[in-house]
């Protein structure tokens, strides 16, 4: 079987092990929040669709990163409820843990504010996922437009989303910038 015919397959089955990846990374109290989903095919297209849409009113860099999920064989989507605080009362999200959730609100692309402790899981999270895939030998780049547009068609629903569009090409596409 030539490279060309298994390409798709193992960037899925890379995918699938950098969501485990990302899964099982550590979180804040062991309590888990996080959405994972993989796309492809007209959902990944939808998504590319979106952001070139998107750029008429947001500018010319999501039509730079809907090119690069075009030319990714699948996307991998990462997010987080972060409404649920972690009871420290640190202030980081500006608020006291019992304030913070009356105050959370639709944003431009995200919900927010956020238990800033449930989004470092997330991006401790996407750190796992990006660091599997890469000694996988996978192309990637984490694309805070992916999930705006994701969000936005509803294929996720976590309150904040980043997108990572995987590849295997002979140049990581993700990086012509």
């Amino acid at each position: 079987m030539k490279e060309e015919e298994f390409r798709k397959e193992a960037i899925k089955i890379a995918a699938y092990l950098m969501a485990v990846s990302a899964r099982t990374a550590p979180k804040g109290k062991g309590e888990d929040y996080l959405e994972i989903i993989f796309v492809d095919g007209e959902d990944k297209d939808r998504i590319a669709e979106k952001m070139e849409e998107l750029a008429e009113s947001r500018g010319k860099n999501f039509i730079r990163d809907a090119n690069g999920v075009r030319k990714a064989e699948g996307v991998l989507l990462i997010g987080v409820d972060g409404g649920e605080p972690l009871m420290l009362n640190c202030g980081a999200c500006g608020f006291n843990c019992n304030e913070m959730p009356s105050a959370r609100k639709e944003g431009r692309d995200f919900i927010g504010p956020n238990c800033v402790f449930r989004v470092l899981d997330m991006g401790i999270a996407i750190g796992s996922a990006v660091k599997l895939g890469s000694i996988f030998g996978v192309d990637s780049r984490v694309m805070y437009r992916i999930g705006v547009a994701a969000r936005m068609l509803g294929i996720a629903k976590a309150d904040v989303v980043m997108g990572i569009p995987l590849a295997s090409l002979g140049k990581n596409p993700f990086f012509d910038r």
